[in-house]
Order: structure tokens, then C-alpha cells, then sequence
């Protein structure tokens, strides 16, 4: 079935901090360092700019403040423009460092940054969203001073940071499958449709959209999402999923700019749940069938797969729907109706490993053939008793393996799900990101998105 996604690092701005607005003005009014005419000892006074991600020269006003106060520097509001849609840069301009900055959301999710060398400067790793209301905490460690010689201290601000309203323009969202979730199998990809493309000529946004789905599980795994086309996204772990866990899908687009008019916009968030490990492994060479729920062989069953010219596909499959009762017809592969090759076939306990018809099912017309020839048109045949257990057996999402098969593994996309066909390193190589990405449990006021 074709799948068609709250950006890593975008973090939260909240600073605790009173301030009182100084200015507003299109450059920095001093350099970093240097205390402004005006501004006392005890006042830490801060520059903030969010240029547009375009590059090229800043048309956005930067704000700057005074935060004074008692026990805690506080000052106005600064409300950042339509177009400052770049990176939060935080700017320390009195005498003195930034020894800590935490930004938040109105949820407390941190918005993840870094500072500067000289401990003057924080930037975002990513711009914050339109239409949003963050919080700075800042500890500000300086010279500051009364009659007599200037002292180190540090002095904790905080600073209320608002971001314009969504701006018109498209939104992208994202449609999370397998749809309806419910219980799965450990071999079940997460797919997220796109409402609009985002062509792989524009790597920053695809970057943007990647690391804003974020998924989240029980146990702890190392997975990846993988573009498969310009609106269509597959997630899978390294190896296959946990049994019994939960897996928590969301989109954190909604306000993000995604570039070309695009606006992220509120999508579903989406949950799975896996069952047990079941696989069923088919070696062609022999013939038979196993079948293991966590690992252990529960049954073993002769059967019978594709002859010359219609063998069955190798590598690993997985499990698509069952059909209690599936008509066959040759004519649906290919297989013209005056050929001898031709036929057309009620089947019972019908388990479908791909979109172009390749099942697992009852051949009782075949069972003296069955764990000796070769001889259905590329489905795997049992008996049907044999058929019937495995229908009840299997859900969507498990796992089935063909090996020492005559024929090239399931292609990975396009016919089902063959995404376990890729290596580590080939599906990685499908993301728009770089480092190892780890889902886990979410971690209370931790960080929005892992770093870039």
C-alpha cells in the first residue's frame, strides 16, 4: 500500500526573564562587551534575531533589551517578525557571558541550541514556528557592581519571546498508516503520506520535514525514515520491532515554514502496537515451511512454490491481509487465457505478502507435489489444513522470509512492503539526515529533536 511527516532541534525558547525594551533598530546599537549609554551596571542588556533562512542581509528588525529588575532580570515581550523565520539568535551586550540558556514552548519542551566559544552568543539550531509563544531563561554572568570594584555574579533573566502569526499559504500535512493501527507485526513499516511533494531538490526542507516526525516507543530502538519519493516517507528500525511494545507517532509541522509556500499544518498523530515475533521462513531448497512465534519453531510445513518461469520471490515480505476466499485468474499476471499456464481458481485461506498477488494459501490440488516440486505460478501452496492454521496464525505486519530462492529478493517498494530488503546502510542512505536516530520513551520537558 503506498504511505505518504516537528523538526529536530527546533527546541523551545522561554526565558523567565523581566525586560524592559530599550530599542529597536535594524543593527546592533553596540558590540558585545561594551555597555550602552544608558544602561546601569546591573542591567544585562541582550540583542534578539531571527533573520530569514534565505540568507543575504537581514530585513528584520533586531530587537534589543534591557533585562533589569530585583532577584530576577525581566523585562517586555519581543515579538519576532513574519519573515524572521531563521535560526533564534540570543546576543549578550553588556560586559560578561551567558552561562546558561534554556528556551522553551508553552508545553516545556526545550528548544535545542548551542553557544558560542566566546559565551556571548546562543543560537537555535532551527527557527521557531509561526504563531508561538516561548520562554528564555538566561543565567547572565558578568562584572556587575555598586561603589566599589566590579565583582563577577551571576544574575538569572527571563524573557518572553512571540513569534507572528501563521502566515497564508499551503499546509503540509501528514496522513501516519498503517491506517486505523491497531496491532501489528514486529516487521511493520510506519509510512507517512505527504499532502504535498517535497522533492529531493530541496534538501533543507526535507531535512525540516524528516526531523519533525518524530516517532517514539516503549523499548528503546535505533530506526530511520526513509524517502521513498517526494510525498512518501517509510520508518523502520534497525532491526525489526520490539514484540508486545507501543510505538507513538506525531508530526510537529503545524507553523513550521517548509519553504515554497508551504506552511506546516496540524496532522493526526497515530499509534501502533506490536504483537509477537512470528515469522515464517520458506527454504526453497527443501521445501518446507517453519514457522517461530518469539524465536521458537511452533510448526514445520511441506509446501510447494513457483515453477520455471514464475519462481517465487526471495528475501523478506511482509504480511499485507488475508482473504478467507481469494479468486485466482492468470490472466491478472499476465498468463494469456489460451495458455496452457492459464488458470482461474477459487482459493481458501488466502495470506498476501504482495499487491500484485504473490499469497500464501491452500493448494490441495498440489499437495502430492507440496515439500517435493516446484509447481504453483509463484505463490507459496500448502495444504489446507495447513493453510487454515497459518491464516489464524499470522497478522498484518509479520514477517515472511523466502531463502535459497532461484529468484532476486522483493523489490523494497512498490509491491508491498520489502523495506527489510535494504541493508542498514542502503536505508540510511534514504534519509535526509545525517547521525544515527534513536526512538525512545519521551523524556519529560526534554528536548523537542534530537540535534542535526
Amino acid at each position: 500500500m503506498s504511505s505518504r511527516r516537528y523538526v529536530r532541534g527546533w527546541g523551545a525558547v522561554s526565558l523567565a526573564v523581566g525586560v524592559v525594551l530599550v530599542g529597536t533598530a535594524a543593527q546592533s546599537p553596540t558590540s558585545p562587551g561594551k555597555l550602552p549609554a544608558g544602561a546601569s551596571p546591573s542591567t544585562a542588556v541582550v540583542s534578539v534575531d531571527s533573520c530569514p533562512s534565505g540568507g543575504g542581509l537581514c530585513s528584520e528588525l533586531r530587537h534589543t533589551v534591557a533585562l533589569s529588575g530585583g532577584r530576577i532580570l525581566t523585562g517586555h515581550p519581543v515579538t519576532l517578525g513574519a519573515k524572521a523565520d531563521g535560526p533564534l539568535e540570543l546576543v549578550l551586550r553588556t560586559p560578561g557571558l551567558l552561562a546558561d540558556v534554556t528556551v522553551t514552548d508553552r508545553r516545556g519542551r526545550r528548544i535545542a541550541g548551542a553557544p558560542s566559544a566566546d559565551g556571548t552568543r546562543w543560537t537555535s539550531f532551527a527557527g521557531l514556528p509561526a504563531g508561538g509563544r516561548y520562554a528564555a531563561r538566561l543565567v547572565v554572568e558578568g562584572p556587575v557592581g555598586g561603589a566599589g570594584p566590579a565583582t563577577p555574579r551571576r544574575r538569572l533573566a527571563r524573557l518572553e519571546l512571540r513569534t507572528a502569526a501563521v502566515p497564508a499559504g499551503e499546509r503540509l500535512t501528514v496522513s501516519f498508516g498503517p491506517e486505523g493501527g491497531g496491532t501489528y507485526g514486529v516487521g511493520q513499516p510506519i509510512t507517512a503520506e505527504l499532502s504535498h511533494p517535497v522533492p529531493a531538490t530541496g534538501p533543507a526542507a526535507r531535512r525540516l520535514v524528516e526531523s519533525a516526525l518524530q516517532v517514539r516507543t516503549e523499548a528503546r530502538v535505533e530506526g530511520s525514515w526513509h524517502w521513498v519519493d517526494s510525498d512518501t516517507l517509510h520508518y523502520r528500525p534497525r532491526t525489526y520491532w520490539p514484540a508486545r511494545t507501543t510505538v507513538r507517532v506525531r508530526s510537529g509541522l503545524d507553523g513550521m515554514r517548509i519553504g515554497g509556500g508551504l506552511i506546516g499544518g496540524r496532522s493526526r498523530p497515530f499509534t501502533l502496537t506490536t504483537g509477537d515475533r512470528v515469522e515464517a521462513v520458506t527454504d526453497v531448497s527443501t521445501l518446507r515451511m517453519t514457522v517461530f512465534r518469539d524465536g521458537r519453531a511452533i510448526r514445520t510445513i511441506p509446501v510447494t512454490t513457483g515453477k520455471p518461469g514464475y519462481r517465487t520471490r526471495g528475501g523478506v515480505k511482509v504480511v499485507l491481509g488475508k482473504e478467507r476466499l481469494v479468486r485466482m485468474r492468470g490472466d491478472t499476471i499476465g498468463i494469456a487465457r489460451r495458455s496452457p499456464d492459464y488458470y482461474d481458481l477459487k482459493v481458501h485461506w488466502a495470506t498476501r505478502v504482495t499487491w500484485s498477488g504473490e499469497y500464501l494459501h491452500a493448494a490441495p490440488w498440489s499437495v502430492d507435489a507440496q515439500g517435493s516440486e516446484n509447481v504453483s505460478h509463484g505463490c507459496t501452496g500448502m495444504s489446507t489444513e495447513d493453510a487454515a492454521w497459518l491464516f489464524r496464525t499470522v497478522r498484518e505486519g509479520d514477517l515472511v522470509q523466502v531463502v535459497n530462492a532461484y529468484r532476486e529478493p522483493m523489490a523494497p517498494f512498490g509491491n508491498g512492503f520489502g523495506d527489510w530488503n535494504l541493508s542498514w546502510a542502503e536505508w540510511r542512505r534514504g534519509s535526509a539526515l545525517t547521525g544515527a536516530v534513536t526512538a525512545g520513551p519521551a523524556a519529560p520537558g526534554g528536548a523537542l529533536n534530537p540535534v542535526l
